[in-house]
């Protein structure tokens, strides 16, 4: 999945400002399958590499608002939905807009407006529940989309709460720090909460004739998009994190679910060079270090990886890594 090298080139800016020499970064990029050079070349981008640069920055700074700090930063966009965004009349379109056209630059989020009496939700959903494991790149992409609105309004507007879906201990305060509004954490959904008024904020640079022009280019673009379909790991990951943390299913349940059966599910793994058990374990490793990161105890984190006790995630952790989880936690550098 490819994505506007831009927000790379961005990132590497943001690292940088932070305190980021240039050999940590470059190290950084390696680690993550790109060279500072082609970072400095490419167009396009792969999507879940960006996930990673920013998880990895957070762990080398020692800071884990690193990708919230990052997103705040993110002003200008020059893809065809910042421009249809900067030519609204009001960010109340601004944001139909960008739901409407959002596929064509992040294939992985599919953003929604939704009203109530009392005010107004963006609200972000995972088409490739897969990635909602980058909880850094989530807080990216969250601050992102605030920082985009409050620049095409040249508003420094807050909104009324930003709400993130993955849980957090230790850390939540120097979110709510960071942003100077309430900032919560293991909510139902992935949404900022605006102010009726808010969207009523008027955009300076709009233009009808060139809103016009770009949204039926934008069009163009969707009718030219191939249909999506979901890499199998994808899938399988997506549905492993939406069971948790009440059980981790089972191969059975995975394949049933997939509409197929055991057997072809077990092939079609094997041709693509992995196994269920290599998903679920890379998977529980993988969440179990961001939880270690923001402050969850082994009970806690046993649980939501969807182990009986803290022993058999300790057991497991040590297989995995060589070392146990409480060595792993205390040179954490982003706890």
């Amino acid at each position: 999945m490819k994505i506007d090298a831009a927000r790379l080139r961005h990132l590497i800016s943001a690292m940088e400002k932070e305190g980021c020499d240039r050999e940590t970064v470059n190290k950084i990029l390696i680690k993550c399958g790109i060279s500072r050079r082609d970072a400095e070349q490419v167009k396009l981008f792969d999507y879940e590499a960006e996930a990673r640069i920013i998880r990895e920055a957070c762990d080398a700074l020692g800071d884990i608002t690193f990708g919230a700090k990052a997103g705040l930063s993110w002003k200008v966009s020059s893809s065809v939905t910042g421009y249809i965004s900067k030519y609204s009349k009001d960010l109340r379109e601004a944001i139909e807009n960008t739901s409407r056209f959002h596929e064509i630059i992040d294939p992985a989020v599919s953003p929604t407006l939704k009203l109530s009496s009392n005010a107004a939700s963006f609200e972000a959903s995972w088409k490739d529940a897969g990635y909602s494991k980058y909880h850094r790149h989530t807080e990216f992409l969250l601050f992102g989309v605030l920082s985009r609105m409050r620049h095409v309004t040249r508003t420094d507007f807050y909104p009324i709460e930003l709400r993130f879906d993955h849980d957090i201990r230790n850390s939540a305060r120097e979110f709510e720090k960071l942003a100077g509004f309430p900032v919560v954490f293991g909510a139902e959904s992935l949404e900022i909460i605006l102010s009726h008024s808010t969207l009523d904020l008027p955009i300076p640079t709009y233009d009808l004739r060139l809103r016009e022009h770009l949204t039926e280019y934008g069009e163009r673009l969707l009718a030219e998009l191939p249909i999506s379909k979901l890499a199998l790991r994808s899938q399988v990951e997506g549905l492993l994190i939406k069971s948790l943390p009440s059980k981790m299913l089972s191969a059975n349940d995975v394949a049933s679910s997939l509409g197929m059966s055991s057997s072809t599910f077990a092939r079609r793994l094997k041709d693509a060079g992995t196994s269920f058990r290599t998903i679920v374990d890379e998977l529980r490793l993988d969440l179990s270090k961001t939880l270690m990161t923001e402050g969850m105890t082994l009970s806690e984190i046993s649980f939501a990886l969807g182990y009986a006790d803290q022993a058999a995630f300790s057991t497991a952790f040590k297989r995995w890594t060589g070392i146990a989880p409480r060595d792993f936690s205390s040179k954490s550098p982003a706890e």
